[in-house]
C-alpha cells in the first residue's frame, strides 16, 4: 500500500470524448467558425487566423485528412479546424473509424504515437516533434526492464502518456478515466494484490484509495501543469469565488485532490459540467479546457486559473497548416516496437 495520503475519486469515470465534440462535417461558415472563439480572438485577430483555417481545410480535402484536436488545445484550433475532440486515446480511438488518409495530431507527441499503434496503415503528422510531455520523458523502456528485475512477476500498468517504447515493455495501458477498473482487471486477471502503475505519481496514490485491496507500486513522474497546483490555490479559490465548483484532474497531487468536490479525466469534468450545470466551477488542469468547454455552456461561469501546457502551445495554426501543405512529420514506429505496444493499448481496450 503506497504511503501517501491519497483523496477518493467520488465517479467511475468512463473513457467518452469531450461533450463538446463534434462529428465530421463540412466546415462551418467563417462567420459561424468566428462565434465559437470571439470570447478569445479579438475581431483584429481573427482575419489572420482565418486564412489559416481556410488553408487547413482546404489542404484536408485534398489530403483527405482529418484533424484530432485534445482537450488542452487553444482554442482557435479546438473550435475551427480539429474534426474529432477529445482526450488523447478518445481521438486515437475515434481515428480507426474514419475515412481518412491522413491524420493531423493537434495535440503532444506520445498521443500521434498512440494514433498510429491504433492506425498503423494511415499516416500520422505531428506538426511539432518538439511538442512533448513531462509524464512521458519521465520514464524509459530500461526503466521499466529494470523495475522488472526488482519486483519480479508483478504486472506493468502503464498510463497512455507514455512512449511507444514504454508502452511496448507494458502488460496494459490505462487512462485516468478507466485506472481503477484496469488495476482491478489485471489484479484478478494475474491473480495478484500487487501492481506496478506507471508513471504518474499522483495518479497512482489516488487510485490507490479507490483500491485498497492492492498495492499499487508508483514512480516518480509528475505532469508539469498539474504538480503546481496546491491545496491552498484551492481554497483561495472558493475564498475568492463563493459557490464554486471545484473539478480536479486525477494528475494534480493527492492532497489537492482532496479539497476538490469531483477528480477526474478531462471527458469526465466536461460531463460533470453537461450533467450537473454548476453555476459557477473551476477546472484544475490545464486552462485551454476551461476555454474549449465554455463554448457549450455560456451560462456556466467558468474561473480559469491559468496553468497552460508549454508542450500543447507548439501547436499552432500556421503549424498545423504547414504540416499539412508538406506532409510533415510523418510518426514512424520501429514495427517490433508497434507490435508489443499495440498489445498493451488492446489488452486495456478490451475490459469492458
Amino acid at each position: 500500500m503506497l504511503d501517501a495520503d491519497a483523496a477518493t475519486l467520488p465517479r467511475d469515470e468512463s473513457a467518452a470524448r469531450l461533450h463538446a465534440e463534434r462529428p465530421l462535417a463540412p466546415a462551418l461558415p467563417l462567420p459561424q467558425l468566428y462565434a465559437r472563439v470571439a470570447r478569445h480572438v479579438t475581431p483584429a485577430e481573427w482575419p489572420l487566423i482565418a486564412r489559416d483555417v481556410e488553408a487547413i481545410e482546404r489542404l484536408k480535402k485534398e489530403r483527405n485528412a482529418v484533424v484530432l484536436g485534445h482537450n488542452y488545445q487553444a482554442p482557435e484550433i479546438f473550435n475551427t479546424v480539429a474534426d474529432i475532440v477529445g482526450d488523447s486515446l478518445a481521438l486515437a480511438r475515434e481515428a480507426v473509424t474514419v475515412d481518412a488518409d491522413v491524420i493531423v495530431m493537434a495535440g503532444v507527441h506520445f498521443m500521434a504515437e498512440t494514433a498510429k499503434l491504433l492506425n498503423p496503415s494511415k499516416t500520422v503528422l505531428m506538426p511539432d516533434m518538439k511538442a512533448g510531455c513531462s509524464l512521458a520523458e519521465s520514464i524509459t523502456a530500461a526503466d521499466i526492464r529494470l523495475l522488472r528485475e526488482r519486483f519480479p512477476g508483478v504486472p506493468v500498468v502503464t498510463y497512455v502518456n507514455t512512449s511507444a517504447e514504454v508502452k511496448a515493455e507494458s502488460d496494459y495501458c490505462c487512462t485516468s478515466g478507466n485506472a481503477v477498473k484496469v488495476v482491478r482487471h489485471v489484479a484478478k486477471e494475474w491473480g495478484t494484490n500487487r501492481i506496478l502503475m506507471l508513471p504518474d505519481e499522483f495518479l497512482a496514490q489516488n487510485v490507490q484509495k479507490e483500491v485498497p485491496e492492492l498495492e499499487l507500486i508508483a514512480w516518480k513522474g509528475h505532469c508539469e501543469v498539474h504538480e503546481r497546483f496546491t491545496p491552498q490555490d484551492i481554497r483561495d479559490l472558493r475564498e475568492n469565488h463563493p459557490g464554486v465548483v471545484v473539478l480536479a484532474h486525477p494528475e494534480c497531487p493527492p492532497e489537492v485532490v482532496a479539497e476538490a468536490d469531483y477528480a477526474g479525466s478531462t471527458a469526465g469534468m466536461a460531463d460533470y459540467v453537461r450533467d450537473e450545470k454548476p453555476a459557477r466551477v473551476v477546472l484544475i488542469t490545464e486552462c485551454s479546457m476551461a476555454d474549449n468547454v465554455s463554448v457549450q455552456h455560456p451560462d456556466v461561469e467558468f474561473v480559469r486559473p491559468c496553468n497552460l501546457c508549454p508542450h500543447m502551445r507548439r501547436i499552432t495554426l500556421p503549424a498545423i497548416r504547414r504540416s499539412l501543405e508538406t506532409m510533415t512529420h510523418a510518426v514512424e514506429i520501429d514495427p517490433a516496437i508497434a507490435d508489443r505496444a499495440r498489445l498493451a493499448v488492446e489488452r486495456m481496450l478490451a475490459i469492458r
